[in-house]
């Protein structure tokens, strides 16, 4: 099966942008590709990125599942169980180690309702 040759036609719409103007249109479509993808990835997370998110600030896996636990029953999975370890910490003034582990622990959630 031949395919018939059409790229005169399909490119008679670009036929005399500039190289300037083409590479500004490439842009631009990505933008309009990437854009959505970014902004569910601003809105939407899971238990397990936000486990991942907490692994690499240094946690444990055994530290990590209760924190994860604790922001999903807050109903604060939007905000970032790292974002909301770390303003925890800057609000209490210690180390974001020592607000993970509390928050393993069971401590200070009252206080995380009040971050936001």
């Amino acid at each position: 099966m031949k395919r018939e040759d059409d790229f005169e036609q399909r490119r008679q719409h670009i036929a005399n942008l500039t190289d300037e103007e083409l590479e500004k249109k490439f842009w631009d479509l990505a933008e309009q590709v990437i854009d959505p993808l970014i902004e569910l990835g601003k809105k939407n997370t899971t238990p397990a990125v936000e486990r991942s998110v907490l692994l690499r600030m240094g946690f444990s896996s055994l530290e990590v599942k209760p924190i994860v636990e604790g922001v999903m029953n807050k109903g604060l999975m939007g905000k970032g169980a790292g974002n909301i370890v770390w303003r925890l910490s800057k609000k209490l003034g210690i180390s974001v180690r020592e607000a993970g582990l509390a928050l393993s622990q069971g401590k200070y959630w009252d206080e995380v309702d009040l971050l936001f």
